[in-house]
């Protein structure tokens, strides 16, 4: 059970250490609303990437061709929500400057709220289907050591989930310490406008 448990926290930092859109647009969300949200939105993502893992232990042998199919409109979709998100985020930063009212931070109503974040996250992680076929890989490649046993499997699940919250956790005080730090108006939109930017590079990037 210990070596199920060491398994799913390698693979649950596998996944969520490379920087993607996901994490760039969790890092600009905490900078403009604070901690609560940015910690509701990574385990949103956490949430997705422990369910992925469910899946993959639970029958990833079966899924990945089922899955194989969609993955590239997938993507395609999870791309597109980002970029709409990070267009919405850049003309509202623009709109609150030329208002004034970017130097305070967020107080719920420019931005969502921590159960909105939750599921925005959530949604756009799942999205992403080569989630189940990375962890189903790593399962099937382990061969007779992979996760056998409702134990096993249990420890690896609940570790890849706890590995991935640490990460966006750390990725969200990441962001927390931003939004204190810029507090300037001119700080708050060039680092929302170049948060956008790059989430739209990242983005592209996916489906490239």
């Amino acid at each position: 059970m210990i070596a199920a448990a060491v398994a799913g926290l390698l693979a649950g930092y596998g996944i969520a250490i490379p920087v993607g859109a996901v994490a760039a647009y969790l890092v600009a969300v905490t900078a403009r609303t604070g901690w609560r949200t940015g910690a509701a939105a990574a385990l949103g993502v956490a949430t997705a990437d422990g369910l992925y893992a469910l899946l993959a232990v639970a029958g990833g042998s079966v899924l990945v061709p089922l899955l194989t199919p969609v993955t590239t409109p997938l993507r395609w979709i999870s791309a597109a929500v980002l970029v709409i998100l990070a267009v919405r985020a850049a003309t509202a930063a623009v709109r609150a400057h030329r208002a004034g009212d970017l130097a305070s931070r967020d107080d719920g109503t420019a931005g969502p709220g921590p159960g909105r974040a939750y599921l925005t996250f959530l949604g756009i992680t799942v999205l992403n289907p080569m989630t189940v076929i990375y962890f189903a890989a790593l399962v099937l490649a382990t061969g007779p050591d992979a996760p056998s046993s409702v134990a096993e499997r249990t420890a690896f699940v609940l570790a890849a989930l706890a590995a991935s919250a640490s990460w966006q956790l750390l990725l969200a005080t990441g962001g927390t310490l931003l939004g204190r730090t810029l507090t300037g108006p001119r700080g708050r939109l060039t680092t929302t406008l170049a948060s956008s930017t790059l989430i739209v590079v990242l983005a592209v990037r996916l489906v490239g």
